[in-house]
């Protein structure tokens, strides 16, 4: 079933607010650059609880992962993968635990890392509670890179480069689970905004697998207003869960220094903030990570308090008071 957008904001659900259950992933060996792993700490030192508590959500937070080695795993070496696979594995898995017990106590999760593999284990978590619910699971990517990498097609071996590949399926990526199968997320159901760093082996990958990628020429083309309702109208909330996974390399490195692969020509201030305003709108997402934040690139400050101001759009911070009007385009399928 699809949905026009204005039909989905009419579903929006009624039921009390949900608790936000505050993960930190203190993680960035899947990445080439050094310091996505004090993201976290970032995030709490500039006040992200403190902002989302004076929006008037509960807040658990959940404090910082650690990964616990599992004695049930194979011996089956998985280093041919990518560089740290053993490390992103026991991470994925902590990650994926972590998640699932927020969405098991009624929490919508929000992941901080660490590094883009952070989403393997929030995502691949996602997935498996919303089966238990009958439900599948979409999946927003806004992000420089679509990260749709494989073992075989990725030029550095980094995994954070791998992560949506994963999530889709990939047979190679799932042995990071090490047994423990997800509900893969159906390529169609796998929306990228703002790619503009896509290698080539990646660009036929996406087309082949038929993953909706809205590239920096989209937006300059459409607008961030039409791209995002291209992406919620097709979703139908009885049936779906929304991730949102938000990469800051994805706003401009003038804005966003702080972030480990930083790449020309990104979003503005505006265009970040609406996505996630139309977003908060839309009332459909159902848990988010944001990833990449790395403070040792950082200038004073100013990315990780971008995050916190773009976190809070996303959970209802507004300019002004305004009733809720549901924006733009009716579409249907």
């Amino acid at each position: 079933m699809t949905l026009s957008f204005d039909a989905a904001l009419s579903a929006k659900s009624s039921a009390v607010a949900q608790a936000v259950g505050l993960i930190g992933v203190p993680f960035g060996l899947a990445a080439s650059v050094p310091g996505t792993c004090l993201g976290p700490a970032a995030a709490r030192i500039v006040g992200l609880a403190e902002a989302l508590s004076g929006l008037g959500h509960e807040v658990v937070d959940r404090g910082d992962l650690a990964p616990v080695r599992s004695h049930s795993r194979t011996s089956r070496d998985i280093s041919r993968l990518g560089n740290h696979a053993e490390a992103v594995s026991h991470w994925v898995e902590a990650i994926h635990d972590e998640t699932l017990a927020a969405l098991t106590e009624g929490q919508r999760p929000l992941i901080i890392g660490g590094d883009h593999s952070v989403s393997m284990g929030s995502v691949s978590a996602v997935a498996r509670h919303a089966a238990r619910d009958g439900k599948r699971v979409a999946v927003l990517w806004i992000d420089a890179h679509p990260d749709f990498n494989t073992p075989q097609s990725s030029p550095s071996g980094n995994m954070h480069g791998m992560s949506l590949a994963f999530l889709a399926g990939d047979e190679d990526l799932a042995e990071i689970m090490r047994g423990r199968a997800f509900p893969a997320i159906l390529p169609t159901d796998i929306s990228v905004i703002g790619a503009r760093s896509i290698d080539q082996e990646e660009q036929e990958a996406i087309a082949a697998a038929g993953v909706r990628c809205h590239d920096m020429r989209a937006v300059d083309e459409h607008g961030i207003r039409y791209l995002v309702e291209d992406v919620l109208g097709s979703i139908d909330p009885t049936t779906t869960h929304l991730h949102v996974s938000f990469d800051l390399d994805v706003v401009d490195p003038a804005l966003a220094p702080g972030v480990g692969t930083p790449v020309p020509g990104g979003l503005n201030y505006r265009e970040a903030h609406y996505i996630m305003e139309l977003l908060h709108d839309s009332g459909l997402v159902g848990s988010l990570d944001v990833v990449e934040l790395n403070p040792m690139r950082d200038i004073q400050g100013q990315t990780a308090s971008l995050m916190v101001d773009l976190v809070g759009s996303l959970f209802g911070k507004a300019i002004t008071l305004r009733s809720r009007q549901p924006v733009g385009l009716s579409r249907a399928a």
